[in-house]
């Protein structure tokens, strides 16, 4: 990623972060965005999106 934030590039990270996963990611200062809509809607079929969302909020807010 160093090279990435040397030539001025947003880093996003997606494509398999999921509820169990996405807060150690969240400890990489470097990334910018987090692209989890899909774990976030299967979530909320079983909790509610409010929930949801809320849930992955406090986890990123831990790892970060």
């Amino acid at each position: 990623m160093g090279e990435g934030i040397r030539l001025d590039l947003a880093i996003a990270a997606g494509h398999g972060l999921n509820y169990v996963n996405v807060r150690r990611i969240a400890e990489i200062k470097e990334i910018e965005e987090f692209n989890i809509g899909h774990s976030i809607v299967a979530r909320a079929v079983l909790v509610g999106l409010d929930k949801a969302v809320r849930e992955m909020i406090a986890l990123i807010k831990t790892g970060a």
